[in-house]
């Protein structure tokens, strides 16, 4: 046969290698994502071993990351995005900030050139969506609010890795020795901005407007036809094309457009079946991501320079964290926030490789510079999920040893506590409702209309600044710590509904509130069946599952039709 089957040799070495090291990396309590990056690892043309064309690898784990943004924004509103932009918008930028000026301070120290410096710390500065998305969603964390923040801080720093990837041409020094700027006339600069954020803002506008009220449309006409291929056809020419022409036609990143194109038909009733039908094929090509940056590592870059190699990767996992933890603490959020927003961007990704290559075509990025970068990316990807699991013996360490820590989510807050102003009557005999989203918000909702007091307590402060100018009782703050609860007044309170489904969590806002107030009832959600098994063998409480309560719920509209008694 003389047919070209490079790409399909391709995908089975990347899916087969994957499988084997991802199981290897389970057995061993490691995450699987460390087996798909040796897999890439072994098929590199830098292992001596079968040798994978990175390109092709690249352009497949595109679509896994495009089809992965698209599930997130499925599940995402401008409401969500909006609630967390007070935090997520000055702190995406001040990190940034941060992170440049770190990677920039160490390639001045070696030697590098300003321009050299600025963009390697651009490149070390923006964190992976694959990476960032996947944690979240191993974690449960995703639908929380500190994934929103998360996620909504990524988004931002998106939004200003594509406005740096427009200027970077213009800045760069020309041939002659002349910079962009000299060359090209500020007034150029300025219009290439000012087209660019044009460019944005219409994009934004056609999808958030035109497209969340056309796509629903089609979508419901496509789910008559009763065509479960045609659906899923629908769905993944949707991601994948509203994808490319945001590149195509607004100069957006892939990711983001994707992003914006679940948003976009989220606000269809199909959006649920929407995302089933593209898990298969996400969870797939996500995985080629992990393989392509393992065949773009070259581990002599291990033996020729491990001091750099370990100062890229302190400053992508220590630094930023580090700076990411203190921008959200200096917001007044909890300390189990900050370190969850840390860990979520303690790694480098996709972004980085697009700048490093462009640096590399202005020669404003060396050779080394793009392999330090690949290095810090495949170092840092897999011990990501290592700080995940350190976030909560860290919590607990500094709880343990700290008084500063026990009090750093409440000192000077005014949204810390209930104000002195509120009637006494409110605060005893109330429900304490923990988690004011999707499903808190529904929860509180019918309280309100059975006449039933409640104080609500949320991490958001957003959240909670909102229900304060409505009139409602809330408190910001973790509530599995202690002092939350208290603030709450949960040793007058009737119940405890916890609307959140971290089950780690859960088990220790029971355990203090039972502590603090014996008699309590509690109301506990779980995010499927096996959680709530857990849950309910733990005897801490009564637990639902939407599953369960929906067909619970048809199951007495059928016998209420049928004139039967209630199941």
């Amino acid at each position: 046969m003389h047919l070209n089957v490079s790409l399909i040799a391709l995908m089975a070495a990347s899916f087969g290698l994957a499988m084997i090291f991802g199981l290897m990396a389970a057995r061993l309590r490691l995450p699987p994502l460390v087996g798909y990056l040796l897999a890439g690892l072994v098929i590199s043309p830098g292992t001596g071993g079968v040798v994978g064309d990175a390109a092709q690898a690249g352009q497949l784990a595109e679509i896994g990351v495009m089809l992965l943004m698209f599930g997130v924004g499925l599940h995402f509103s401008v409401g969500d995005l909006l609630a967390v932009r007070k935090i997520a918008v000055p702190g995406a930028v001040l990190q940034t900030g941060v992170a440049t000026a770190m990677g920039a301070g160490i390639c001045l120290w070696w030697g590098w050139s300003p321009a050299q410096a600025v963009v390697f710390g651009l490149a070390l500065s923006v964190a992976s969506s694959v990476v960032l998305l996947r944690a979240l969603e191993v974690k449960g964390l995703l639908d929380s609010t500190n994934g929103r923040i998360a996620v909504g801080w990524l988004a931002v720093e998106d939004l200003a890795m594509v406005l740096v990837l427009v200027l970077l041409p213009a800045l760069a020094p020309l041939p002659g020795g002349d910079s962009g700027i000299a060359g090209h006339g500020l007034r150029a600069l300025l219009l290439s901005v000012g087209l660019t954020l044009a460019k944005l803002t219409a994009f934004i506008t056609l999808v958030l407007v035109v497209g969340k009220w056309a796509f629903p449309r089609v979508l419901l006409l496509v789910a008559r036809s009763s065509s479960r291929e045609l659906f899923s056809l629908c769905v993944i020419s949707a991601a994948v094309g509203v994808a490319y022409g945001s590149v195509v036609l607004f100069d957006v990143s892939f990711a983001l457009g994707a992003f914006f194109a679940g948003m976009m038909m989220r606000a269809s009733e199909f959006s649920h079946r929407a995302a089933e039908d593209a898990l298969p094929l996400r969870d797939a090509f996500s995985v080629l991501f992990f393989v392509s940056v393992g065949m773009l590592f070259d581990p002599r870059i291990l033996l020729e320079a491990p001091l750099q190699v370990l100062a890229v990767v302190g400053i992508i996992m220590v630094g930023k964290t580090l700076a990411a933890v203190g921008l959200v603490l200096a917001f007044r959020y909890p300390l189990n926030t900050a370190l969850t927003v840390g860990a979520s961007l303690a790694q480098i990704g996709e972004f980085s490789f697009i700048l490093a290559s462009l640096g590399l075509s202005l020669n404003l990025m060396t050779a080394e510079g793009h392999t330090l970068i690949v290095a810090g990316a495949f170092v840092s990807i897999a011990l990501n999920a290592l700080l995940f699991t350190a976030i909560a013996p860290a919590q607990a360490w500094a709880r343990a040893r700290s008084a500063w820590a026990r009090k750093l989510d409440l000192r000077d807050d005014p949204l810390a506590a209930v104000p002195m102003s509120t009637d006494r009557r409110l605060l005893s005999g109330q429900v304490v409702l923990v988690g004011h989203g999707r499903v808190g918000h529904k929860i509180a909702g019918a309280l309100e209309r059975a006449r039933i007091h409640y104080v609500v307590a949320d991490s958001n402060r957003a959240v909670v600044e909102s229900l304060r100018k409505r009139g409602r009782v809330a408190v910001s703050g973790d509530a599995s710590d202690p002092i939350v609860l208290v603030q709450a007044h949960i040793t007058k309170a009737r119940m405890l509904v916890i609307s959140i489904t971290d089950p780690v969590a859960c088990r220790k806002m029971v355990d203090i509130a039972r502590k603090l107030n014996p008699g309590i009832r509690t109301a506990l959600r779980a995010a499927n069946e096996d959680g709530a098994v857990l849950l309910r063998k733990e005897g801490l409480g009564e637990v639902f599952v939407a599953e369960q309560e929906l067909a619970a719920s048809m199951a007495r509209h059928v016998s209420s039709c049928l004139g039967q008694p209630s199941p």
